[in-house]
């Protein structure tokens, strides 16, 4: 073989063992799929609550003690026995200031009446008190309108009528497709842990969100933006 067919042999191997590391590089530095959904969550949250007279409102998240968000939900999958997604859980630390780790769930059945038929759907529950928490949190299979009362949460300013019913629903749910952003009454479907979120965010399928939330267990780092959104629009519990 000639000096040339040798250095361009060589050459060629060089461009290609560079292509293989930088690709490996790509892979390695891209975040993970849940890492990327609690980055969309935190953006849910953003989104909603900029929407001044039309978010969720302020008084009812600062009474909640945990929220649940679920972004970028294929409406198709909105009939009874779909499944509605993936999303994050993190309720209020015990005295009250701040919010916990994010528990990664699955909601999947039911239905969510006129959004069968959209595009994309961001579901957000808020759990208005420590029983309904408590129950949601310790379930390995929760199931809503069951085991808790849940209602379609008002947007904007209460009337004195919206407020005595939500006083009286543990759960509150809310969804935005096409850009509209309104309570939504949920029927039927489930919540339970996603261990391969878990396994994959906290380095450990075994643990459950119990340890999560009750358990003091660190945030990941990919939860910064979202813990952030919560603490920036309801850092503190009301009374």
């Amino acid at each position: 073989m000639s000096i040339r067919a040798i250095l361009d042999t060589m050459t060629n191997l060089t461009v290609i063992f560079s292509g293989i590391v930088l690709a490996t590089f790509c892979v390695a530095q891209s975040p993970s799929p849940h890492a990327q959904r609690l980055a969309d969550s935190a953006t849910v949250l953003d989104e909603i609550m900029g929407m001044k007279d039309k978010s969720i409102p302020q008084e009812l998240l600062d009474k909640a003690h945990c929220a649940l968000v679920v972004p970028g939900l294929k409406t198709g999958a909105f009939i009874v026995g779909g499944r509605f997604g993936r999303g994050f859980l993190s309720c209020r630390q015990a005295d009250g200031t701040g919010w916990t780790a994010p528990g990664p769930v699955r909601v999947e059945g039911g239905s969510i009446g006129f959004q069968i038929g959209g595009s994309e759907t961001d579901f957000v529950m808020l759990i208005m008190n420590a029983k309904g928490a408590e129950r949601l949190v310790k379930s390995s299979k929760f199931s809503m309108g069951g085991e808790a009362s849940v209602a379609a949460g008002p947007v904007g300013r209460m009337s004195s009528a919206e407020t005595d019913a939500t006083m009286r629903a543990e759960m509150l749910t809310y969804s935005r497709s096409r850009g509209v952003f309104a309570g939504v009454a949920l029927k039927g479907g489930t919540i339970r842990g996603d261990d391969e979120a878990i396994g994959d965010l906290y380095g450990n399928k075994k643990i459950k969100n119990e340890q999560i939330i009750y358990g003091k267990t660190a945030a990941p780092a990919a939860a910064e933006k979202f813990l952030a959104a919560l603490n920036k629009y309801s850092s503190r519990q009301s009374k």
